[in-house]
């Protein structure tokens, strides 16, 4: 209680010296009572209204006539010039309840996103000189080897050293699902260790985590606009003009027409206009609803680089996707190994790993595993040739490991490997002859039928599988899927040619990947996808929408996300102006007072935050009474007092 009265001041002194004026007018008279109930009045109203007009007074030397606070104020001295003293009261008292209410409302969109900042660990374990001393993950460098006890957060990315431990990752996958990761597995900022004592070698810089990148995304997220908060944005600079100057009108105009003019009744008319006019709860509804979106999605491990790609997502009606490390698990397993032309198949393993040794793709670290470290050959010369396979010299002869394009380019006959079609195949060449094929499997993630299934339910029309893999395999994993086409055998170029064509032909494009070789596909899409539990630097990077955890399903959820948080946006919007305008035709007709014009103020303002919220119930749980947060500090709580959005002034 005591910090609720000191958060909320203001209205709590208003609203007891309110109650005592009115009591002092209508219960308690006695002779010179109305100036007691008129002090009581004065008190209530410059407890809410003398910040209101300090910003007013503030707008003004901005050259803004047009504030809210000015406008706010105007009406309510007009209302004391009447002898409409509780109202004038209860326009200022109850502005200030809608004012609290979306700002503690923002406050918590905020605090579901910057909810992320707490699971940053302000202090590490770190082994040196012998010793482990505790230090801030900041003073931590690469190399360095940490210790993470039971129970504790990780405090900066790195390698596990120990043999395994479980984790729990969902502060950034949003998974709530412990991981088990195992000797020489990533482990990020943020994970909770579960089981026992670990060991990790640091390999990211504090601010180089990938918590820190999720939260800087995120954060940047919020200052980027999607087309609807614009539209509203540039009708608040038209809208409260136009029902000022209507005021204006109210107030003279019938002067001219009307046979019985009586000043007062048209005046108190056009202060109903004034009340009526500010569009703060309109404007403020409009990004907190985005700003919802965007604080649900991350708590489910999904981040929005923005409103605007939370908008385009909901009308995206065609999906190109990635196969590897996206739709399936891209973690491979060697199944077989056949030596042709005269090679055994323990030297066609040590051929191809030691020409896959310095390799970073997945396919390579299940060749490197399935060897385990027997391979009896060094490669020199080794050279990438772009989604094809490697080349290189060993023993002082020409080899190459690819795909079959790379030995068909080489004009190399390729022997039958045999009924492989649902495996990746895996060639080697020795002296312009095949000498060998590894066959390598990979396998659906658990959620990828049922993903697409849930992307044709809302609308998606056309999904299409495209992948460097060969023909055989996409063509297989695509009909497992239900996908309308699937192109494999293709290189990055290609699939930047393919999504380059359908811009403009069809309606919003959407690009899913992971790999590094996706980052281009990402960057030209409507919309890009990043798979970022696995994924590069670079293609999460260049996403317009990270999915932290590597679930095609938390697309659809995305994007059911998106159309939820536009529907609500709507909602607010047409109800917003229909009041509005409602309790204006009224009040031009004489049929509104004052208390009207509060409700189509505060009242449709609070009516519409609650709209909103219902954003981040439905997808993270917060309740409507979550705004009426009583833990901020006092300085937190004058900083976002009295103000309200940029449109109002």
């Amino acid at each position: 209680m005591k910090v609720f009265l000191k958060k909320y001041k203001e209205v709590v002194i208003s609203a007891i010296a309110l109650t005592m004026a009115l009591l002092v007018e209508h219960v308690w008279t006695f002779t010179g009572s109305q100036y007691v109930y008129l002090v009581f009045y004065g008190i209530s109203y410059l407890a809410v209204g003398g910040p209101v007009w300090i910003k007013a007074y503030q707008s003004l030397k901005k050259g803004n006539l047009y504030s809210e606070f000015f406008l706010m104020g105007i009406a309510t001295i007009g209302a004391f010039a009447i002898g409409e003293y509780a109202e004038g009261v209860a326009v200022m008292l109850f502005y200030m309840i809608g004012e609290y209410a979306q700002h503690g409302a923002v406050h918590r969109a905020r605090h579901s996103i910057k909810k992320l900042i707490d699971e940053q660990p302000d202090r590490a374990l770190v082994e040196r000189n012998g010793d482990t001393i505790e230090v801030h993950p900041s003073e931590v460098k690469t190399e360095e080897i940490i210790k993470v006890r039971p129970g504790e957060k990780v405090p900066l990315d790195g390698v596990l050293i120990s043999e395994r431990a479980s984790f729990n990752t969902s502060a950034l996958t949003g998974e709530s699902k412990p991981a088990t990761i195992r000797e020489n597995g990533e482990v990020w900022a943020g994970y909770i260790n579960e089981d026992r004592p670990v060991r990790i070698r640091v390999t990211a810089a504090f601010e180089d985590t990938k918590l820190s990148g999720i939260l800087e995304m995120v954060q940047d997220a919020a200052k980027r606009k999607a087309p609807t908060q614009r539209f509203i944005s540039r009708l608040a600079r038209v809208y409260t003009p136009v029902v000022v100057w209507l005021a204006v009108g109210v107030t003279f105009l019938p002067w001219l027409v009307v046979e019985n003019y009586v000043f007062q009744d048209w005046f108190y008319r056009a202060l109903i206009f004034l009340v009526v006019s500010c569009p703060c709860g309109l404007v403020i509804s409009v990004p907190l609803g985005y700003f919802g979106g965007i604080g649900a999605a991350s708590r489910n491990g999904i981040l929005f680089k923005g409103s605007d790609f939370l908008d385009r997502l909901r009308r995206m009606k065609t999906l190109y996707m990635d196969k590897t490390g996206t739709m399936t698990k891209g973690v491979f397993e060697v199944q077989k190994v056949m030596a042709h032309n005269g090679m055994n198949e323990n030297e066609v393993l040590s051929y191809v790993a030691a020409l896959e040794r310095d390799s970073t793709h997945p396919i390579a670290k299940a060749i490197l595993k399935y060897a385990n470290g027997q391979n009896r050959y060094e490669a020199d010369n080794q050279q990438e040739i772009s989604g094809k396979g490697l080349s290189g010299q060993i023993a002082k002869k020409e080899v190459l490991v690819g795909n079959r394009e790379l030995l068909e380019d080489h004009k190399i006959e390729v022997m039958d490997a045999g009924d492989t079609a649902i495996n990746t195949l895996v060639y080697l060449s020795v002296e312009g002859k095949h000498t060998g094929t590894v066959s390598i499997s990979d396998q659906l993630k658990e959620d990828s039928v049922s993903a697409i299934k849930e992307l044709r339910r809302q609308g998606v029309g056309k999904l299409v599988m495209l992948s460097g893999d060969n023909q055989e395999v996409v063509s297989f994993i695509g009909n497992t899927l239900g996908v309308d086409e699937a192109h494999g055998g293709l290189l990055p170029d290609d699939k930047y040619r393919i999504v380059n064509e359908a811009i403009g032909k069809e309606k919003i494009i959407g690009f899913v990947g992971d790999g590094v070789n996706d980052a281009p596909v990402i960057t030209l899409a409507d919309v890009g996808i990043a798979m970022g539990g696995i994924g590069s630097d670079a293609t999460v990077e260049t996403a317009d929408v990270v999915i932290q955890a590597d679930q095609p399903s938390k697309i659809s959820l995305a994007i059911d996300i998106s159309r939820y948080t536009h529907r609500i946006v709507w909602q607010n919007i047409s109800f917003a102006l229909g009041i509005k305008v409602f309790i204006m035709i009224l009040a031009a007709f004489g049929l509104a007072n004052m208390w009207a014009a509060i409700f189509a103020d505060v009242g449709v303002a609070l009516i519409a935050i609650v709209n909103a919220i219902r954003i981040q119930g439905k997808y993270s749980g917060d309740g409507f009474f979550s705004i009426f947060n009583f833990t901020d500090s006092q300085e937190e709580t004058e900083k976002e007092a009295h103000t309200c959005c940029d449109s109002c002034g």
